[in-house]
């Protein structure tokens, strides 16, 4: 029988209260793209991508998605977090772009033998880490 297989995580979600603050900021600072120019229905949401490869960041206005709709209500309170993953030799570059746009960086953090993890907030209060992807013993596909 031949076993299906997860292959990665498409998207993943934050929740906000300023849909244009939260767009502005992942925009400017982390360079991420607005997909299709546009807001979801409502002023829901919306949607950016993550790098070249399909990786998609969701940003909803955790009072409309709690109340469902279109799509089964979820949403949280409280700061999420997500870790994007960097190259060793960016961070230095990271730190950089961070505190050019006034972002305070909260903490860095080296895993084992690895660079640090930087963590800072974005507009919301959620906590985002820049780091690289060998903090965790991942296995390679086959």
């Amino acid at each position: 029988m031949h076993m299906n297989k997860l292959h990665g995580v498409l998207e993943t979600s934050l929740y906000i209260s300023d849909l244009d603050r939260a767009v502005k900021f992942y925009r400017e600072v982390l360079g991420l793209r607005l997909i299709e120019d546009k807001y979801f229905v409502g002023g829901r949401g919306a949607a950016l991508q993550v790098g070249s490869g399909p990786s998609v960041l969701l940003l909803f206005r955790a009072e409309l998605t709690l109340q469902g709709g279109m799509l089964l209500p979820h949403g949280t309170t409280g700061p999420g977090h997500v870790a994007f993953r960097v190259e060793a030799e960016e961070i230095p570059a990271w730190r950089e772009r961070l505190r050019e746009h006034g972002v305070a960086i909260e903490q860095e953090f080296a895993f084992g033998d690895n660079p640090p993890s930087i963590y800072f907030r974005d507009p919301d209060g959620n906590v985002l880490e820049l780091a690289v992807a060998s903090i965790w013993p991942l296995e390679r596909a086959k």
